[in-house]
């Protein structure tokens, strides 16, 4: 049992209804999850009102409601009701006081943009525990509590999660965590009421519109959780980003750039750029790393600056950097007998799309073929379809359009809004195949000795989505699976 005023503290409460001098038992979002002493926090979410549930809440034991809805006046007797400015905010606050503020207790650094927030969070986690570090990572992929791993569900967990698991990392020991931080979890305030050490800005192209609506508040919903570091932290940019700058109009922590076409604290040039891996200079020090593409010397960068921030030694981090290995679904890349390489990525927005075969098209020196296989997820950001299209065959020699996750919707209408994209003069270099692993499948036929091969969108995800019913599919052995009969 918790004493309610303490788990209050910091939450901006505008009128009480009953006793808050009392304890209780667990704190909830979910009425379903509810038992005798539990506080319920009514959430007005994308598509359900917790306000519904208050009094469902109740009947299953709830003793204090926390809301935000003005309108809300349906109070019952022996139950404590709190009426505050945001309920999802109030929810952090209480979350991280309820486990007694873990996040105070690490060096937690949050990583955000639209792509490159699970290389640089999974990258920085291998870096500490190579260091000799106990470390903790929250990534899209996964949660991991120095060697513990735990499946991850959402890029950046509910509160109480968040803090759950922090919670658990300060009682194993651990020092340090690197955390992604989407867009959503900003907005929703999941990341309210965390003590960061530190904050990592990659790039911000299109994505998540759906949810967003214009770019401009995509943007400043970014921005804010720059705006909201304390003095004692870094903002670390990636000010070849036009909207690196932006992040730092109005933040309080120390303002640090990294950069490989401007002057930055932390500078990266490329000398080699091959399959095999990136012969780099950074802040003038060469290092090789197994890591491919321009995109990644941007995330090698970003790395060796936080390392830097975080007091470890130059030299050490530099030779990590050399072992470090690509992260699953990330370039991921296998070569056949018969000289096919297939490359998995998770690019599944336009910017991430062109980056990769930007980086393959630099380093197929041999210029061989390049076929892509693409498609878009469903019940997402539908306005970035065509540009996957438009790029997909730009860029490629052949392409072929297909499913990816499409969830609720028609997959033959995605791939027809993708296709909207394509160019008059590229009308000849796509297929559109429905079944992806019948893409897969095609692409493979197509290859000959050379070819270089993206099956990009999905990467790390072993699963696929078709009308709710969730099945196993792994582009990795798939495309290994054919390489192989072929």
């Amino acid at each position: 049992m918790k004493q309610l005023t303490n788990i209050l503290s910091g939450v901006t409460i505008i009128k009480t209804y009953g006793n808050i001098d009392i304890e209780v038992n667990q704190i909830q979002f979910n009425s379903q999850k509810i038992k005798k002493g539990d506080v319920f926090v009514a959430q007005k979410g994308w598509t359900v009102d917790g306000h519904k549930y208050i009094d469902s809440a109740i009947e299953n034991g709830a003793t204090v409601v926390v809301f935000d809805d003005k309108n809300y006046n349906d109070f019952q007797n022996d139950v404590t009701y709190l009426q505050v400015e945001n309920s999802n905010k109030a929810l952090a606050i209480m979350a991280s006081n309820y486990y007694g503020n873990p996040s105070a207790d690490l060096d937690l650094v949050g990583v955000t943009g639209t792509n490159g927030k699970t290389t640089i969070a999974t990258l920085l986690y291998n870096l500490f525990k190579k260091a000799g570090f106990k470390v903790g990572l929250l990534s899209t992929v996964v949660v991991k509590i120095d060697d513990e791993s735990i499946e991850a569900t959402h890029t950046t967990p509910d509160s109480l999660a968040i803090n759950s698991y922090l919670a658990m990392m300060v009682s194993k020991g651990v020092t340090h965590c690197f955390m992604e931080v989407s867009s959503h979890g900003i907005h929703q305030q999941r990341t309210a009421g965390l003590h960061f050490r530190g904050g990592v800005f990659t790039n911000l192209s299109h994505d998540h519109l759906d949810y967003h609506k214009t770019f401009a508040e995509y943007r400043d919903v970014k921005k804010k959780f720059f705006d909201e570091l304390p003095k004692t932290a870094f903002a670390l940019v990636n000010v070849d980003d036009k909207n690196g700058s932006v992040m730092l109009q109005n933040t309080k922590a120390e303002k640090l750039t990294y950069a490989m076409k401007t002057s930055a604290d932390y500078k990266v040039r490329i000398v080699e750029n091959q399959l095999s891996g990136l012969l780099l200079q950074i802040n003038n020090t060469e290092v090789w790393s197994k890591l491919i593409g321009s995109f990644n010397a941007y995330n090698l960068a970003s790395i060796f600056g936080v390392a830097m921030e975080l007091d470890l030694d130059k030299m050490e981090t530099l030779r990590i950097i050399s072992e470090l290995n690509s992260v699953n679904g990330r370039f991921q890349y296998t070569v056949s007998d018969n000289g096919i390489t297939a490359i998995i990525d998770y690019a599944h927005t336009p910017d991430a799309l062109k980056n990769v075969l930007e980086t393959i098209n630099d380093i197929n020196t041999n210029n061989s073929q390049v076929i892509t296989v693409v498609g878009c997820g469903g019940d997402r950001d539908k306005t970035k379809r065509p540009k996957m299209g438009y790029i997909a065959t730009q860029l490629s020699n052949q392409t072929i359009f297909t499913s990816d996750n499409p969830r609720s919707e028609n997959p033959d209408v995605i791939i027809e809004e993708i296709e909207q994209g394509v160019s008059k003069e590229n009308e000849d270099k796509y297929l559109s195949i429905t079944n992806r692993k019948q893409a897969i499948k095609a692409a493979v036929k197509l290859a000959k000795k050379g070819t270089i091969l993206l099956i990009a969108g999905k990467g790390h995800e072993t699963y696929q989505i078709i009308k709710g019913i969730k099945s196993d599919f792994d582009d990795f052995k798939i495309v290994n699976e054919f390489l192989n009969k072929e």
